[in-house]
């Protein structure tokens, strides 16, 4: 398997890819290690993992430099997704101990009742190109602490940065045979899914997900899935300072190339704020420089995938054909790269795919209308159902609009943020299942009541 650099099409290393017997033998090694790894005291295990928190902060720069060089991301990206999963990872270090020990529920002197969490046993985690780093830790550090093995398939996009994980978690102090790395694409993926794993964390397309869900369900395992978006926002007729508006707009439609599944996929501005809103938003869209990812003053790099170049530019010329206009992002790149310019699009409707279809790169259409009722129509007009943003001065305003929304995560006068400390969740086409707070440690884990009668001992 080669490994591409999206910024200069240079092949840039070849891994062995993981044959079916290979997986197969992995996993018979995880299943017999993983009971020694959960009677391992719940302390030693999370210090393994603030090892790795360190080893994370320590080579920071080679890990953003391979991340960058495999998936485009610019180099600064790269930096923060770092110190964004390290947030996350010092979030489980902290937090784990509450949520996974024992709970009393009942201390009669004759009764007890209590529950207690049992590691799942091994899980299989298929990981994403975008944010390796974030997605990634959503699913294998919770997982470790509680006590699972992992078999962790990153993306063939994200491979080298797969294996570096790995080798700070065995560094770290994770046993060899409790996490290991799965390398390839999708016959990987289908070996995975023939395994009696004990749990499956999927990370990437609705369509892929769909089929993972599908393949496993006769299992009767947890099956998670993190999956698109097509997240709207909407900027009400109360908004003073639409500069500002419009700055964040565009951090959330652009930032990582728009690759993100909680991007600002579609804007929807009232008409009393429109042609100001669409103004700066032009103004600011024209200060996000695209080229060498591995400059500091880069904003936007190379898309991951080839062929999505082509999908946008379909899904744009779609859209224009229906009376949609270019007003930003006309010009296409000329040169090695999967590179594309951020491109905005107006007069646009729910007849354009624009606007309906996940896009998952540098495009955005912005419709104007009339009332909230009409924008909360149209934001509810989707399949997907991750997250939805309002950006209005009141939040007496935004609120109602925030809960008629049927997404997993609302945002009021902001966008495309993640918590560790609160759940990160999909709704409809958008997935299924919590990472992130204690929902997303206790996703690892299965409980077990305990009915004590007689005399017994806490």
């Amino acid at each position: 398997m080669q490994i591409i650099n999206p910024a200069t099409e240079a092949v840039i290393a070849s891994i062995e890819t993981d044959a079916p017997e290979i997986i197969l033998t992995l996993y018979q090694t995880a299943r017999k290690s993983q009971p020694q790894w959960a009677k391992v005291p719940l302390k030693a295990r999370i210090d393994a993992i603030r090892r790795f928190d360190a080893l994370l902060e320590k080579n920071a720069d080679d890990l953003a430099t391979t991340l960058t060089s495999e998936m485009g991301k610019p180099i600064w990206q790269s930096h923060n997704e770092l110190n964004g999963a390290r947030a996350r990872v010092q979030y489980f270090i902290e937090n784990s101990e509450k949520w996974l020990g024992e709970e009393w529920m009942t201390t009669d002197e004759m009764l007890g009742e209590k529950i207690s969490y049992e590691p799942l046993g091994v899980i299989g985690n298929i990981s994403a190109w975008n944010y390796p780093y974030l997605v990634g830790v959503n699913v294998f550090i919770p997982a470790l602490i509680a006590g699972n093995a992992v078999l962790y398939k990153p993306s063939e996009y994200t491979t080298l940065t797969g294996l570096k994980i790995e080798q700070l978690l065995h560094e770290a102090g994770i046993p060899a045979d409790i996490f290991q790395v799965v390398t390839g694409g999708k016959e990987a993926g289908e070996a995975m899914l023939d395994l009696p794993l004990d749990g499956y964390f999927f990370t990437g397309s609705h369509k892929t997900g769909k089929y993972i869900y599908e393949r496993v369900a006769s299992k009767m395992v947890p099956c998670q899935m993190e999956l698109g978006g097509k997240d709207p926002l909407y900027v009400t007729a109360d908004n003073q300072n639409i500069e500002q508006v419009a700055i964040a707009a565009v951090e959330g439609a652009f930032y990582n190339g728009g690759q993100s599944c909680c991007a600002v996929e579609r804007i929807y501005v009232h008409k009393d704020v429109y042609k100001p809103f669409v103004e700066a938003f032009i103004a600011e869209s024209a200060k996000w420089k695209v080229g060498d990812p591995m400059l500091k003053d880069t904003m936007i790099g190379p898309l991951v995938r080839k062929e999505q170049v082509t999908f946008l530019q379909q899904q744009v010329g779609r859209s224009l054909l229906k009376g949609a206009r270019i007003v930003f992002g006309e010009e296409r790149w000329e040169g090695l790269g999967y590179f594309f310019i951020p491109t905005v699009v107006t007069d646009v409707n729910h007849t354009m795919r624009l606007m309906t279809e996940e896009s998952f790169g540098p495009v955005i259409g912005i419709q104007k209308v009339k009332s909230d009722t009409e924008a909360v129509n149209l934001m509810l007009d989707t399949q997907y159902g991750l997250t939805a943003a309002v950006y209005s001065d009141n939040y007496s305003h935004a609120e109602p609009i925030l809960a008629q929304m049927n997404t997993g995560t609302v945002y009021w006068n902001c966008c495309d943020r993640v918590s560790a400390r609160l759940p990160w969740s999909g709704r409809k086409h958008s997935g299924l299942g919590s990472t992130l707070s204690y929902h997303g440690i206790r996703a690892f884990v299965k409980p077990k009541a305990y009915h004590l009668r007689g005399k017994y001992q806490r």
